[in-house]
């Protein structure tokens, strides 16, 4: 029997999702090395200017729409560009620079749980009554993962192995977890590509203010000694940072959000610390622990668990309803 295209586009959105995913997973193997040539803050802002460059065709294409949107998605359009695109990125290169890169990166996975509870406090979703179970399970997996020697926490918690890293990834957690809630509400007022190339605009005017603040925003800071002489590995870091785990990425994720169900995209998603992991632990040296390799899996199994329960109360995106999920 042949299958009809509405079918067949459900079958393969899943798996748009896992290559968006495991796509966005790579960007550790060029921000880890940008580290050692860019302040962080610095990073973020070239990736945005090449990020819009890239998208600026699907921006000039939808201008004769934003006449038509209004002020509240116009809110959740900026907030989401502030916390996600700009902020939140800021201290995930800040946890790979002073943090295990593969911690920072199993870790991100406690995102669902802060993305589900503002969607109840904000849009009125229902939680499953196991949420709270899973979501206490995700937390202690997340701290016997922080923590790199459990043994001497009692002693002191740099003794232990607890760092800057730790703390970045989980403010990074909570700003992308508050962006996608943001970003669901912006991608019910507008459409997916000017919201995603919108969504870089604001991003870009939030990291020219926050080099402003710092007193970045000059030659000698935008493109410091270190790059003048690593200039090829620079200009390249750069590049793939944008479009391999940048603007690629984002348009294949959010056309299989598009297409699948949130419940089912968070298993797909998996695929994005599948990569990372792969990268930091493969290329990068940055190892576990026994105990913390028991703790990400706790961690991962919890948020599955999580998904899984809450599939029960989600409305299929295929049905017009944006899904709750990673929003970078």
């Amino acid at each position: 029997m042949k299958q009809n295209p509405a079918t067949r586009r459900t079958n393969y959105g899943p798996w748009l999702v896992g290559l968006g995913a495991a796509l966005w997973g790579t960007e550790s193997a060029w921000r880890i090395p940008l580290n050692q040539l860019f302040d962080a803050q610095v990073i973020v802002f070239w990736e945005h200017i090449l990020i819009l460059l890239m998208l600026l065709p699907l921006l000039l294409s939808r201008l004769a729409d934003l006449p038509k949107i209004d002020a509240r998605t116009w809110g959740y359009l900026i907030f989401s560009g502030f916390a996600g695109s700009a902020v939140g990125t800021v201290f995930f290169t800040l946890a790979l620079k002073h943090g295990n890169p593969t911690v920072v990166n199993v870790i991100l996975n406690i995102q669902p749980f802060i993305s589900t509870l503002g969607a109840f406090f904000l849009f009125g979703d229902r939680l499953t009554p196991r949420f709270f179970l899973y979501a206490g399970i995700a937390i202690l997996g997340g701290i016997l993962l922080s923590v790199e020697h459990p043994t001497l926490i009692g002693e002191s918690f740099e003794k232990a192995g607890l760092n800057l890293g730790t703390g970045y990834a989980l403010v990074c957690a909570l700003f992308w977890g508050l962006s996608t809630v943001a970003g669901r509400g912006t991608m019910i007022g507008m459409p997916l590509r000017l919201a995603a190339s919108l969504r870089v605009v604001v991003g870009l005017i939030c990291m020219t203010f926050i080099l402003l603040i710092y007193g970045k925003l000059n030659r000698v800071s935008l493109w410091p000694p270190a790059a003048q002489a690593h200039i090829t590995t620079a200009i390249v870091a750069l590049l793939l940072l944008a479009s391999i785990s940048g603007a690629i990425p984002l348009l294949i994720y959010f056309e299989g959000l598009r297409l699948t169900r949130a419940s089912t995209a968070g298993y797909f998603e998996m695929m994005q610390t599948l990569a990372a992991v792969c990268i930091t632990w493969g290329f990068f040296h940055a190892a576990l622990h026994w105990h913390q390799v028991i703790a990400g899996i706790v961690l991962m199994a919890a948020v599955t668990m999580v998904q899984r329960a809450q599939a029960a109360v989600e409305t299929s995106p295929i049905d017009g309803e944006m899904p709750l999920s990673s929003d970078r």
